[in-house]
């Protein structure tokens, strides 16, 4: 049903499919029944060729659609545990780029900002915060405030996909206390603690932190420990985007385990990475630290993408203080020579706490997107080349961009090494997250391209990860992760999110210069039932819903 909301699907038989079950073990042949947005029956092939079970799957009433999947896997729906798609599925429902690389759940609401729970003051300074993350669109209808109605608007929208939600904390911080950088007072953090828990109830799976990002930084372990604590009381999870990722990444990381500790709060460690030079060869290290908490029971998962750059916003490489208030009093710092002397210094010589304790160089910062279009040709150039080509530092491009853009320009950070991307996503508690912005002219390719380049580039070409292992950590992880209920899993009875995918083209096409393009060999894509993708095309079919947790600590089915 192109174009509409689809109802659950009708039967369909997956004939003679490899199935790998999202449990991690071998796969096996079988063919698999679907019916009314449900797994209903498994008929495992013999060697001999002959189906077990009825023997007769796809041959009685109802099978209305029968699919060749001989010499292709069909694995559960894929699970992006850190998508920054609040905003794009709602305006873009049909979602190609998620859905042609076979996600059938987002998890939204991440880094410690989103647009709920919010009032009429603090939505407009969120929405200009968050313009180089998830644009800000002329004519959109901002018709919720609570989390609730977030959730309830992504249900009358129709969406191709599930969608999960986090609270934000630094929204939270930012609706209670504004930008202030202090502690809160007793009576505001029973006011935050009040609108967490709210939050929960309406229907979010944890709370989310970004501790590089105005006003979230400005919490300290004793404030997040207090809320992870109530997390926990509803059964939620923690996802940090921790202090940092550069000079002080251990400790940012220890830290977070120690919240966990603390509160007894579940920890999922959100685009786990050890990036910049300080940080080369040194993920063992990571790794060390968390082994050493599971070991002592501490419950923590983890997720990464399959790329060396990152990206975020040119504004979130400002120090702190240049932030404080928000963006309207971060502008007003930008046309302060002393004010811009003083970032100068800290981002040249002393290190940045938005550029994670580094001193940045020019040379990895590059530009992917704009909300000016008279700035449109800077996209795709590094603020060293424009500055060579300006005659001015890059700081003064810098500087120049940020008050010419609104704030609103996003980067890419080539700062990664391959060394650690390898070893963190061979960890035993490792999940996948694509991380990937949706907007700009160049954003990363990871927003289209992650699943697949798991799959293809380092299971199938590398042999990193078994192509059951790389399955296991997309789908029946992240979903106990999430305490989703009958999803990530093929299995009777188990919700009908599943991917038909041919193991041997499978890979990633996105590229930095070109970073729309699909995924290649996804061939079906099945949301509650529904196909989303059919032979490699999306077939306009929005058959998701927003999972929600009740008060019980289990997601609504």
């Amino acid at each position: 049903m192109p174009g509409e909301r689809a109802a659950r699907g009708g039967a369909t038989v997956f004939r003679g499919a490899t199935v790998v079950d999202g449990t991690g073990a071998e796969r096996y042949r079988a063919d698999v029944r679907i019916a009314d947005g449900l797994i209903v029956e498994i008929a495992e092939i013999a060697e001999s060729g002959e189906s077990g079970g009825t023997g007769g799957i796809g041959k009685g009433p109802g099978a209305a659609e029968v699919v060749d999947a001989d010499g292709l896997v069909l694995a559960p729906g894929f699970i992006d545990m850190h998508a920054h798609s609040d905003l794009a599925l709602l305006r873009e429902p049909e979602h190609p780029a998620k859905v042609t690389q076979g996600v059938t759940c987002e998890v939204l609401g991440q880094d410690g900002l989103s647009y709920a729970p919010v009032d009429d003051a603090t939505l407009p300074a969120l929405r200009r915060q968050l313009a180089g993350w998830n644009g800000d669109p002329d004519g959109f209808d901002w018709d919720w405030r609570d989390v609730a109605g977030y959730l309830d608007r992504i249900d009358r929208s129709g969406v191709a996909v599930n969608a999960c939600y986090l609270v934000p904390h630094g929204t939270l911080r930012m609706l209670v206390m504004g930008w202030a950088n202090r502690p809160p007072t007793p009576g505001e953090l029973d006011r935050v603690r009040q609108v967490l828990a709210k939050s929960l109830l309406d229907g979010a799976v944890g709370m989310s932190s970004g501790l590089s990002y105005t006003p979230g930084m400005y919490a300290d372990t004793a404030e997040l420990v207090e809320l992870c604590t109530v997390v926990a009381a509803y059964g939620g999870f923690h996802a940090p985007h921790q202090r940092s990722y550069g000079e002080g990444a251990l400790e940012g990381y220890a830290e977070m385990v120690e919240i966990a500790r603390r509160s007894g709060c579940a920890l999922h460690l959100t685009h786990a990475t050890m990036n910049f030079g300080v940080n080369r060869g040194r993920a063992g290290e990571l790794l060390e630290l968390l082994d050493r908490a599971l070991a002592d029971g501490v419950d923590l998962t983890l997720d990464s993408y399959p790329y060396l750059p990152g990206s975020t916003t040119l504004a979130a490489l400002l120090p702190s203080w240049a932030t404080e208030g928000g963006p309207a009093a971060t502008l007003a710092r930008l046309d302060d020579p002393a004010q811009c002397a003083r970032i100068r210094y800290e981002v040249e010589e002393k290190g940045s706490d938005g550029c994670h304790g580094v001193v940045t160089d020019w040379a990895t910062i590059q530009i992917s997107g704009v909300g000016s279009a008279p700035l449109a040709g800077t996209v795709g150039r590094t603020v060293a080349e424009l500055a060579v080509e300006e005659r001015r530092t890059g700081t003064e491009v810098f500087l120049d961009l940020l008050r010419r853009d609104g704030l609103a320009t996003t980067i890419l950070q080539h700062v990664g090494h391959e060394e650690n991307v390898r070893a963190i996503m061979r960890h035993r508690a490792h999940t996948v997250g694509s991380d990937g912005l949706l907007v700009g002219a160049r954003p990363h390719p990871r927003a289209w391209g992650t699943f697949a380049r798991y799959l293809g580039h380092y299971s199938r070409e590398l042999g990193v990860i078994t192509l059951e292992e790389t399955i296991a950590r997309m789908t029946g992880r992240p979903a106990a992760r999430l305490g989703l209920d009958r999803r990530g899993r093929i299995a009777p009875g188990h919700h009908a999110d599943l991917v038909l995918l041919d193991p041997g083209k499978v890979r990633d096409a996105a590229t930095f210069e070109d970073p729309r393009l699909p995924a290649e060999g996804i061939e079906y894509v099945y949301v509650n039932g529904s196909a989303v993708v059919r032979e490699g095309r999306t077939t306009g079919a929005r058959p998701g819903r927003a999972l929600r947790r009740t008060d019980r600590g289990t997601l609504a089915i």
